[in-house]
Parts: structure tokens; C-alpha cells; sequence
């Protein structure tokens, strides 16, 4: 199974850039989307059912915010939309797929852009864990890809030094990653490649993207489980359809 995930920053501004070419290029089984920024009734399905994709959509209450997606190319047993936890629902930030023994779940964890904001992503995180640890009881092999806002080593960021107290580089943020790693979850890219200058966002900014001056903050978590049935896990810096590029792991 090649599973990709994706930040696109607003479904349809990647559709204008191109994004339908691109997943048909790629063709992923299954494609956790995170950002949509639309509701449903704002996307041409027309467009993902011509490439072949089942889909299903989760969007925030609030208009143009947040929101996940699953594109999937053979349907899903179960389709769990949200967590159950109403703040976390209310923002459209998880949704899950069922294929057999395989769970896949799209997250967009929040990022700490204000202390208020900062607040509510530490508790997220908090809920979270909490939240995995009690569905890998009945889904062991789950598989969480998505933009997590956070790098968890030095090596993950183009400036650690400068950035150690930017969220998305917390001490409180990298602990917590670290953390959800020793539950019992793999950092799919990092158990292939150990190297730096990898990853997965840029700043719009001081043109950050054409001197590779990144954060990883995408992950494809996948269970302890899983181990010896993952098979690769890549970043995709060419596909330029958003300010984050994808990623895509592929598990047997």
C-alpha cells in the first residue's frame, strides 16, 4: 500500500497549480490531505472520481480553515470521521480510514501561532496521545500521516539555534514527539534516511523554498507494529503545489 499525505494549503488553490496531474503522476493508493480550507459543497468531486479516488472529507465548522481529507482508490471498510473529542471535531483536524488490518489516519495537529493558539495545541497533543493509545487497542496497525507543526531534532530544522523558541520548535513540542515515538510509533522517513537538509515546509518568505531554508514538520507516523512490513518513506520536494511538499511511505 503507498499511502502519500499533503498539506495543501487550500484544495482548491492546489487544484489550480496543477495538483489533480500530479496525484494521477504519483498514483497513491490512498492520500491523507491536511488544509483543505473548503467545504464540500466548494470541491468539483467530479475531478477525484475521473482519477479514480474514493473521497472523503472532514472539514472545520468555520469557513475556509483547517480540514482533512482521505482520497483512497479501493473503498475503505470504515470511515471514522473526527476523534469524538468535540474541540478537536470542531476544527476538522482527523479522519481515519479502515482496510483490512491497516488504519490510516490524516492529522493536522494546530499550530501555536499565539500563546492562546499554543495552549490549545498543547493540549491536543495531550489529548491526542491519549486518544492513540486507547484506538491502537482495537486498530493496532495505525498509521498517522499529516502535518504535525512540529520538528523533533535539530537535524529537522534549517536553524535550530535561532528557531529554539518558535513554536513548532518548542522544548515542550519536541518532547512531545518524542514521547509519541516511544508509545509505540515509527518516524517512517528517519527509520530509511539519517540525513539533514530534509524538509517539508518553507516560508513564502525571503525566498526560504529556493535556498532549502526548511522545517519537517510532516510525518508518516506509522505503529511499532508495522515494522517489518514498511518498505520506504520519501519526501517529494518536486511537487510545488502548496507552501509544504508531500510525503509518501509504503507499507506491505
Amino acid at each position: 500500500m503507498k499511502i502519500a499525505s499533503y498539506n495543501v494549503n487550500g484544495i482548491r488553490a492546489a487544484l489550480n497549480k496543477g495538483f489533480m496531474e500530479w496525484l494521477q503522476s504519483v498514483g497513491p493508493d490512498v492520500i491523507c490531505l491536511q488544509e483543505t480550507k473548503a467545504m464540500k459543497e466548494q470541491v468539483d468531486f467530479a475531478l477525484f472520481e475521473a482519477a479514480g479516488y474514493h473521497h472523503y472529507w472532514f472539514s472545520a465548522q468555520k469557513k475556509g480553515y483547517s480540514g482533512v481529507a482521505l482520497l483512497c482508490k479501493e473503498e475503505p471498510d470504515h470511515i471514522e470521521y473526527g476523534t469524538g473529542i468535540a474541540y478537536m471535531d470542531f476544527e476538522g483536524r482527523n479522519i481515519r480510514a479502515d482496510f483490512g488490518d491497516i488504519s490510516v489516519m490524516s492529522m493536522y495537529l494546530p499550530s501555536g501561532s499565539n500563546m492562546d493558539r499554543l495552549e490549545f495545541k498543547l493540549k491536543y497533543m495531550a489529548d491526542f496521545q491519549k486518544y492513540a493509545d486507547e484506538l491502537r487497542k482495537e486498530r493496532e496497525n495505525l498509521i498517522v500521516c499529516g502535518d504535525y507543526n512540529i520538528c523533533h531534532e535539530a537535524i529537522d530544522i534549517h536553524d535550530p539555534v535561532r528557531n529554539k523558541n518558535v513554536s513548532g520548535f518548542l522544548p515542550v513540542e519536541r518532547e512531545w514527539i518524542g514521547n509519541f515515538m516511544k508509545s509505540g510509533f515509527i518516524d517512517s522517513f528517519r527509520h530509511f534516511n539519517p540525513e539533514p537538509h530534509n524538509y517539508t515546509w518553507w516560508s513564502y518568505r525571503a525566498n526560504s523554498r529556493a535556498n532549502n531554508k526548511g522545517w519537517r514538520l510532516d510525518y508518516g507516523m506509522v505503529n511499532d507494529s508495522l515494522k517489518d512490513r514498511l518498505k520506504r518513506s520519501v519526501i517529494l520536494t518536486e511537487a510545488r503545489h502548496s507552501d509544504h511538499c508531500p510525503i509518501l511511505l509504503e507499507v506491505e
